[in-house]
This record gives C-alpha cells, sequence and structure tokens, in this order.
C-alpha cells in the first residue's frame, strides 16, 4: 500500500481557520433546534421557566454550538454541505464522517456570538477491506463566546476514500 500522505499533505497539520458568527446565536434559533431535534426541555424554550433554574436563563441543546451553520458565510458546496471543509491536496474521491468526540464546558445562551477556531491536528492511514489506503483527517473544533470563555470543544474524523 502505497502512501498518500506526502509532505504537501503533511504541512496541513496544524493549520487553523477561525470563523466568527455575524449576530448572537438568539432566542429563537435554540427553539428551532431544539424542537428540530425533539428536544422539548422547558429549558430550550421557556424563558421563566429557565429563570429559575442554576442556569439562570434559556440554554441550547449541548450540541447546537457543534451543529449551527450560522458561522459559515459561503454557498453550499457541491453535496450542499455549508459547513467546515479542509480543502486537501488530495484526489477528492469522497469521504464519510469516522465521528466526533464532544467536550462541553459550558451552556450556550441566547446573546452568545459564537466563534470557531478549526485546526487540523492529525493525518493517518488505514488499509480498506480492499487494501486501498483510507485517509484519517482529524480536525479540532474550540467554540468560545464574545468573552472568550470556551463553550466546546468537538473533535472530528473523517475517511476519505
Amino acid at each position: 500500500m502505497s502512501s498518500r500522505i506526502t509532505d504537501a499533505l503533511r504541512a496541513w497539520i496544524g493549520r487553523e481557520v477561525t470563523y466568527v458568527a455575524p449576530e448572537p446565536i438568539g432566542a429563537a434559533s435554540i427553539r428551532y433546534f431544539a424542537l428540530a431535534i425533539g428536544d422539548d426541555s422547558p429549558l430550550h424554550r421557556d424563558a421563566a421557566f429557565a429563570a429559575r433554574t442554576a442556569h439562570g436563563g434559556v440554554i441550547a441543546p449541548p450540541t447546537m454550538v457543534c451543529e449551527t451553520n450560522q458561522l459559515y458565510a459561503r454557498a453550499p458546496d457541491r453535496n450542499g454541505y455549508i459547513g467546515h471543509t479542509w480543502a486537501l491536496p488530495i484526489e477528492d474521491r469522497g469521504f464519510v464522517r469516522g465521528g466526533n468526540e464532544y467536550e462541553f464546558v459550558q451552556p450556550v445562551r441566547p446573546d452568545d456570538r459564537v466563534t470557531v477556531t478549526w485546526r487540523l491536528v492529525e493525518l493517518f492511514e488505514r488499509p480498506s477491506a480492499r487494501g486501498e489506503p483510507l485517509l484519517f483527517v482529524v480536525s479540532e473544533a474550540r467554540y468560545t463566546n464574545q468573552r472568550g470563555e470556551l463553550l466546546a470543544v468537538n473533535r472530528e474524523t473523517n475517511i476519505h476514500a
């Protein structure tokens, strides 16, 4: 199996890109996201209820910060995807998501204006069932609010055929 990890590709390790949301998340977005994922907790939609909890107000479902496309100001790609991708110097034969590891540090609130910094942290290969090299690309996204406080970390693995 010949390696797909060239010096040019290896040079991508450590690259970072930052996206800043143009406005705060907003209570309506939190409510719509909770509805879309079937989370009917009043923490996400009832300001009076949420104010009486330890959170002191409405909070977003944990994964919302990692799933919002509010951060990306560009047209969808050819697959309709609008989120972050790396334009790696490899033959584009498609990829699948290999998994995510999440760490949620604090709740996202309606007035939070989110910034995310993606960093390419690792590249490695494994053979496919047919013996062809599969390229694994591991990235880390760190989400912060307008005060620079860490909200969440998403470690994502994508597998390129």
